[in-house]
Order: structure tokens, then C-alpha cells, then sequence
């Protein structure tokens, strides 16, 4: 057993899987979107889209041409082997995929615009660690587009503004956003921590499935009535008009000092491109987030 071949493996497998393959719960809401759509206009957009999706699948090639930027969440145990150079793993298994799959070249430097060709470069891929009482790794995949990232927003509200000031400032960058992330989209809002602890949970928000409700009854509420309100705003597929402007809200939240209110918003395109695996210190692999894959 090579655990490390595994990492790499896996990791190429989850890009793949997530550039060509969404999630259920997502297909799922963009297919009941369409059901509900009573524009033609937006009805032909989100039979469009899942055409898309489709086709993607069917040939395993990526469902957007921008394949966005490579960002993991790990969940590393404890009891996880601690021998393994993780990051250079899947710096390695970002460069292959990018070749095979194939992905586009997008990272950059910041000022000079020069393009690495494999989209590694400094601090490139973005590597999340979060240390865990189990004796596994799960490493999550995001690929993540740039006409919805540039739509995200943080604010420090004034802590008086409470749940009426999230409401605006949620409302207005989705208006002020229009058509420009390719809705429907999902929201992620994180509240609390420090500023940039802020727009760390609205990007992982982003990564809760659809269909799983908030564990807390104040922030489920809170899902409910944002994304009813987003979607009364009529923005609709593409900004084209129409009654699913958004498939979601998630939030995620921390403590925060008593005189802040950080608040980030981190805007998915309706292609929320994630998946997730677990490996098991044996070796052996388990897909999370696609069933009925496997990367043998």
C-alpha cells in the first residue's frame, strides 16, 4: 500500500470529478427550478444548463471553460498518518490534472499577470487544514470561477444593524451582481469571527449541500428567509427574469467581539463544483459527495 500514490490519486480524481460531475443536491435544485418557472425565457436557460451538465457527464470533460481556481478543504486526523507531505500531494496531483483532465490554466500572478501554465504558483493551489479526532483524511475539492467570486463582498456591520443589516447588504450584492456570477447561484454568508475569519465560513457555507438544513433552528430561520427574499428580486437564470434567482443560502458563524459584526458573502455559480473524499490510513478511498463513483 503507497499511501501516498493514494493522495495523489485521490486528489486527481476529485478534480476530475468535480470539473465534470455536480453533486445530486444540486442537480436536483436547478432540475425542480425549472419545474417551478413559469418564464420561458428562464425556463429555457435552466433546460440549457442542465443539457450542459448532462453532456458533461456523459463525456467527462469540463462543464465550464473557466475551470477556476484549485482550492481544498482537509480535514486531517490525528490518527492519520503524519509522514506525508500533503500539500506538495496535491500541488503534484493539481499540476497532472490540469494536463489530463484538462483544466484551464488560471493562476496568475497578482501584478505581473504571468500564468504559471499549471495552476500552481504561490499559495496556489489553496490548501484549508482543520485538525480532526479521527484517524482519516477527507479532503474536499472547490473550483472555483471568477465571474462568481468577484461578486463576493465583506462588511464590518455596526453590531446594532443585527440581522437587518446581514438582510441588505446580502440583498445588495446580489442586485448590484445582476447576471454578471451566472445565476441561479448559491450564497454563502459568514457571520462573526474577525474579518477574515469571515469570508473563510461564507466559502465553506458554499459547500454544504442544499439539501441539509442548518443544525441551528436561529441561522435555519435565517436560510429560509434569505433566500426567500433573494428570490423575490427576479434576477432570475442568467439575469434574465424569473422566479430562482438563487438555490440556496448557507450560512456558517463564530463569536465575535462584542463591538463587531464581520459579515462575508461568497457568491456560487449555479456549476458549484465540489466533491469530497475520505481516505482511510489502510489505504482504502471512499467518495463522499458523488455516489456510486469511484476512481478505480
Amino acid at each position: 500500500m503507497n499511501l501516498e500514490r493514494t493522495v495523489r490519486k485521490t486528489a486527481i480524481g476529485l478534480l476530475k470529478l468535480a470539473a465534470t460531475q455536480l453533486p445530486e443536491d444540486i442537480v436536483k435544485a436547478l432540475e425542480e427550478a425549472y419545474r417551478i418557472e413559469d418564464s420561458d425565457v428562464a425556463k429555457t436557460q435552466l433546460d440549457n444548463i442542465l443539457q450542459n451538465i448532462g453532456i458533461a457527464e456523459e463525456t467527462k470533460l469540463p462543464m465550464c471553460q473557466d475551470t477556476g481556481l484549485v482550492i481544498f478543504f482537509n480535514e486531517v486526523g490525528r490518527g492519520f498518518p503524519r509522514d506525508l507531505n500533503i500539500y506538495l500531494l496535491l500541488k503534484e496531483a493539481t499540476r497532472e490534472a490540469t494536463k489530463i483532465i484538462p483544466l484551464r490554466p488560471n493562476a496568475v500572478h497578482p501584478l505581473t499577470r504571468d500564468n504559471s501554465g499549471d495552476n500552481t504558483g504561490t499559495g496556489v493551489p489553496i490548501v484549508n487544514w482543520n485538525l480532526t479526532e479521527t484517524d482519516y483524511l477527507d479532503i474536499t475539492v472547490m473550483l472555483k470561477g471568477a465571474g462568481s467570486e468577484n461578486m463576493s463582498n465583506l462588511h464590518v456591520l455596526n453590531p446594532s444593524e443585527g440581522v437587518e443589516g446581514i438582510r441588505d447588504l446580502l440583498l445588495e450584492t446580489v442586485t448590484s451582481s445582476g447576471g454578471k456570477p451566472c445565476p441561479p447561484i448559491i450564497l454563502g454568508i459568514g457571520i462573526g469571527g474577525t474579518a477574515d475569519e469571515a469570508m473563510k465560513l461564507a466559502k465553506k457555507a458554499t459547500l454544504r449541500p442544499l439539501n441539509k438544513k442548518h443544525a441551528d433552528q436561529v441561522f435555519r430561520d435565517l436560510e429560509k428567509r434569505l433566500l426567500e427574499d433573494v428570490n423575490k428580486t427576479g434576477i432570475g437564470p442568467m439575469g434574465l427574469g424569473g422566479k430562482t434567482t438563487a438555490l440556496g443560502v448557507k450560512v456558517e458563524y463564530s463569536y465575535c467581539h462584542t463591538a463587531s459584526l464581520p459579515v462575508g458573502i461568497n457568491v456560487q455559480c449555479w456549476a458549484a463544483r465540489r466533491s469530497a473524499a475520505r481516505i482511510y490510513k489502510d489505504g482504502t478511498v471512499e467518495i463522499l459527495s458523488h455516489r456510486g463513483e469511484s476512481f478505480d
